[in-house]
């Protein structure tokens, strides 16, 4: 689990970010240079496809359930060593969390 970013063991090499201005839940894998199972992972594209799955449903109920504040304390934590896997749209308890409706 990451020190600050309070992610689900289930998610592993997988995190997120959430983009404000266009309202998307963006998905991110982690580089090799911080997390070792993430190259393995991503190069079995069955795998993959099955864990990403699995934590974008975990990561997901997780951002629904914070609060407010520790919402936006997690997305101030910037993250460079990921590149991104993929978006969905930002679920609409979250949109009215963030006041963006």
């Amino acid at each position: 689990m990451h020190p600050v970013k309070p992610e689900t063991c289930v998610a592993g090499p997988v995190t997120f970010d959430i983009n404000l201005s266009t309202r998307k839940l963006e998905w991110f894998l982690k580089k090799s240079e911080i997390c070792d199972f993430a190259p393995i992972l991503h190069g079995n594209k069955v795998a993959f496809k099955k864990h990403f799955e699995i934590a974008k449903k975990q990561l997901t109920l997780l951002i629904c359930e914070l609060d407010p504040e520790e919402l936006s304390a997690v997305l101030k934590i910037d993250e460079p060593q990921t590149f991104k896997i993929g978006e969905d749209d930002l679920p609409s308890e979250v949109i009215k969390k963030l006041g963006l409706d």
